[in-house]
């Protein structure tokens, strides 16, 4: 949508949000109960909101990708039950949900996880309709050399093969940069999280952005800026990224974001 939208161009693109966030209620009236509980709070969370979500370059299920994985972030409970099933309504999968989480615990936490792992779980119970979840996985159980080789495998895509295609010069480059953290790095994070068939690397990039953009991480931003599109996002999907997060994690952390990405373009077109 252009410039000159008119406010019911934007009420349209909202009511269109807002029936796939709440499919059994009419949107004119979520509108009008939310303007009379919260006023211009209202007014704006369902027509600044909705307009967002309803925007190109993104789709639905991406939009959701980040935003389950900015409120797990931000330990936003409410939210995150609420957008976990909006997320499910969007095609995302409960395992694909549960893959976000991964990186929650590694790129914020296991507080942070485990809290985000609550109210996911309590989302997936009522799309289910059961009172509780069966059938989860394990990890693979994996020794050091199996993760050392997944990590290699990731760092490749990561980096677009400048990593050093031998895993324990790899390793040993990581732990002369960051220490005993190189070690986890290494092993966990890209060996057993980032290589896992059950979200697609694209997927996992754009997960990590938002994460990072939510917590105002720029120097590792600009690396997995890199590695996004590394992975096959593109400039205008990262741009938009930041775009809708300005919503989310408000205004500062988003034009920090948004500077960081353009800092890696212009890197790379110099």
């Amino acid at each position: 949508m252009g410039n000159d939208a008119s406010w019911e161009d934007r009420l349209e693109q909202a009511f269109a949000t807002f029936s796939r966030f709440v499919p059994d209620a009419e949107p004119a009236r979520v509108l009008e109960s939310m303007e009379r509980r919260l006023g211009a709070l209202g007014t704006f969370a369902f027509a600044t909101v909705g307009e967002m979500w309803d925007r190109p370059v993104l789709d639905r299920r991406d939009r959701s990708l980040m935003i389950i994985a900015v409120l797990a972030t931000q330990g936003r409970d409410e939210e995150l039950e609420l957008h976990t099933r909006v997320g499910l309504r969007h095609g995302l999968s409960r395992t694909e949900i549960e893959e976000i989480n991964l990186h929650i615990a590694a790129y914020v936490g296991f507080p942070a996880a485990m809290a985000a792992n609550r109210r996911m779980d309590a989302a997936f119970r009522e799309a289910e309709g059961v009172e509780r979840i069966e059938g989860r996985a394990p990890a693979d159980h994996l020794s050091d050399a199996e993760r050392l080789e997944r990590a290699a495998d990731v760092r490749a895509s990561l980096t677009a093969g400048r990593a050093n295609p031998d895993p324990k010069a790899d390793l040993e480059a990581m732990r002369g940069y960051v220490g005993g953290v190189g070690d986890w790095a290494m092993k966990w994070a890209f060996g057993e999280i980032w290589s896992r068939p059950e979200l697609s690397r694209r997927d996992r990039s754009l997960v990590v952005i938002a994460i990072l953009a939510a917590l105002a991480q720029n120097a590792e931003l600009t690396f997995h800026v890199r590695a996004g599109l590394n992975h096959g996002l593109t400039r205008e999907e990262i741009t938009e990224m930041m775009t809708h997060l300005c919503l989310y994690i408000g205004f500062p952390r988003a034009v920090e974001g948004m500077r960081t990405t353009m800092d890696v373009f212009a890197a790379l077109d110099a």
